[in-house]
C-alpha cells in the first residue's frame, strides 16, 4: 500500500485541491484589503469632515518598521499635540512612527501635473505653517497675521497640495526624513504622479535634504528618484547657533520661571530667573539623564563664531557658547551639542543631481517680541549666509533673497509668488 497509489478518490481530491488553490489566488487579487501603501506603511485613520483651516482630508499613517521609537516629550506638555492634531493623532504624545498627511482642496482634480508636499519646521505643524499662520503661538512674524497661507495660495492656482505633520515637533530628523519618503509614496499612489515637488521650511529643510541626499540610518529608505524640485525656505543649510550665541536671552523664552512657554532646546541646564536658580535639563538641547527632548534641533547646530563675533555685551555670552558657569547660568557649550550635528554629513553627501534646488532666504531681522539675530545679516534667527550655503546642494537652479523675517517668509505674498514661479 503506497501512499501514491492512484484511485478515483485520489483523483477527485487532487482536482479539488487545485481548484481551491486557484480560487484562493483569485481572492487575493480581487477581494478588498485594508487601505495601505507598500512595505510596512499602514493607514490607521481617515478624517473627512469638520476639518479646520481649509483642508479637505487628513490621514494618520503608521510605519510599522523597527526604524522608529517613542521619542521623549518634555513633561510640562509644551510639545504635546493640541487642537485637531491631538484628535487626528489620537493622543497628545504619539509614537514617532506616526505622521499625518493633509490634503488641500483640489488634490484630486487640479490640473497641475506635479503634486506639492509642504514640510513644516520646528515647533510648527501643517496648520500653523501652511494654512493658518494666525493660529501659531509663536506668531507669524508680523503684528497682524493672516488666516490662510501657502496651501490656499497654491491650491487656488491649480496645484495638488499636500502637507505633513510630524508626531514630535522637535524630533529626530532621521524620522522626519523617513516620513517625507513615506508621504511622497502615498501622494504618488493617490495621484498617479511619478514625481513630487517638495517645499520645506526651516528645520524641515534638513529632513528634506537628508532624503534626497540618501542620508539615513540602517533600515532607512534610500532616495528613490521621486522628487522633481526641492524648494528650501529659510533653511539652516550652513548650521545654526542662535540659541548659544546670545547668552541667556534665548533661554528666557524657554524657562517657565522666566516666562517661557512654547520653545525648547536651551543652551542652559541651569538659569537664574528673577534672582533664583532653576534647573531644567529636560528643556535643554543636550542628551540628559532624564531623556533627549529636542534631538532634531541639535542635528543642525553648527558654530558661526569664526564668521561673526559673539555679542560680548549680552549676559553670559562666553560661558553660554563655550560652556561653564556664568553669572546667571550654566551651559555645557556648543561643542557638546554639535557632536550630533548633521551639517558635515550633508555637506559630504550631496543631493541628487537630478533634483532642481531653489533657495528662498530672508534678510529682515524684525520678528516682533523676539531677540532677533543681530550679529550678522539674518532673517531674525538664521544667518543669511547659512541659508545661502550651497555646500552639498548639487543642482541649485534659483535663489531669491527677500526683505522678510523667518516667520513671515512662508506666507508673505511676495514669497508665495516666488515659490509659485519656481514651481511653474
Amino acid at each position: 500500500m503506497g501512499c501514491g497509489r492512484w484511485s478515483p478518490l485520489n483523483s477527485h481530491l487532487h482536482y479539488f485541491r487545485v481548484l481551491a488553490t486557484i480560487l484562493s489566488l483569485i481572492g487575493l487579487l480581487f477581494l478588498p484589503h485594508p487601505a495601505r501603501a507598500t512595505n510596512s506603511l499602514v493607514l490607521e485613520a481617515v478624517f473627512t469632515s469638520e476639518i479646520q483651516n481649509g483642508w479637505v482630508r487628513v490621514e494618520r499613517w503608521r510605519d510599522q518598521s523597527a526604524y522608529f521609537r517613542q521619542e521623549d516629550f518634555p513633561p510640562d506638555g509644551r510639545l504635546d499635540q493640541t487642537g485637531q492634531r491631538r484628535t487626528f493623532f489620537g493622543e497628545a504624545r504619539p509614537h514617532s512612527s506616526r505622521f499625518l498627511l493633509y490634503y488641500a482642496p483640489g488634490w484630486d482634480a487640479n490640473p497641475r501635473p506635479v503634486p506639492v508636499l509642504l514640510v513644516h519646521g520646528a515647533f510648527e505643524n501643517a496648520d500653523w505653517a501652511w494654512a493658518n499662520p494666525s493660529e501659531s503661538p509663536l506668531g507669524c512674524g508680523a503684528l497682524s497675521c493672516p488666516s490662510s497661507g501657502l496651501m490656499q495660495f497654491l491650491a487656488a492656482r491649480g496645484y495638488k497640495v499636500f502637507a505633513i505633520s510630524f508626531a514630535h515637533a522637535a524630533g529626530d530628523n532621521f524620522f522626519w526624513s523617513e516620513h517625507i519618503a513615506n508621504a511622497i509614496r502615498v501622494i504618488r499612489e493617490r495621484t498617479g504622479a511619478s514625481q513630487v515637488d517638495v517645499i520645506a521650511w526651516s528645520k524641515g529643510v534638513i529632513a528634506a535634504r537628508m532624503y534626497v541626499s540618501g542620508v539615513r540610518r540602517e533600515g532607512g529608505t534610500p532616495y528613490r528618484g521621486d522628487v522633481r524640485r526641492l524648494l528650501l525656505i529659510a533653511g539652516p543649510n550652513g548650521g545654526w547657533d542662535w540659541v548659544f550665541r546670545h547668552g541667556t536671552y534665548p533661554s528666557w523664552w524657554i524657562y517657565p520661571e522666566c516666562g517661557g512657554q512654547w520653545l525648547g532646546g536651551s543652551a542652559h541646564t541651569i538659569l537664574n530667573c528673577w534672582g533664583f536658580y532653576y534647573s531644567h535639563p529636560e528643556l535643554s538641547i543636550y542628551r540628559t539623564s532624564s531623556g533627549d527632548f529636542f534631538p532634531g534641533l541639535r542635528q543642525f547646530i553648527w558654530p558661526w563664531d569664526d564668521v561673526y563675533s559673539l555679542p560680548w555685551w549680552e549676559p553670559d555670552f562666553w560661558t553660554t557658547y563655550y560652556g561653564g558657569w556664568g553669572w546667571y547660568s550654566y551651559s555645557r557649550g556648543i561643542a557638546e551639542a554639535k557632536q550630533d550635528s548633521l551639517i558635515p554629513t550633508l555637506r559630504s553627501n550631496p543631493t541628487s543631481a537630478a533634483v532642481a534646488i531653489y533657495l528662498l532666504c530672508g534678510n529682515s531681522a524684525d520678528i516682533p517680541s523676539w531677540h532677533n539675530e543681530h550679529t550678522g545679516p539674518s532673517d531674525g534667527t538664521i544667518f543669511l549666509a547659512s541659508c545661502r550655503d550651497r555646500r552639498g546642494l548639487s543642482n541649485v537652479q534659483g535663489e531669491a533673497i527677500l526683505a522678510l523675517n523667518h516667520l513671515r517668509i512662508v506666507w508673505d505674498p511676495t514669497a508665495m509668488a516666488q515659490v509659485e514661479a519656481w514651481l511653474r
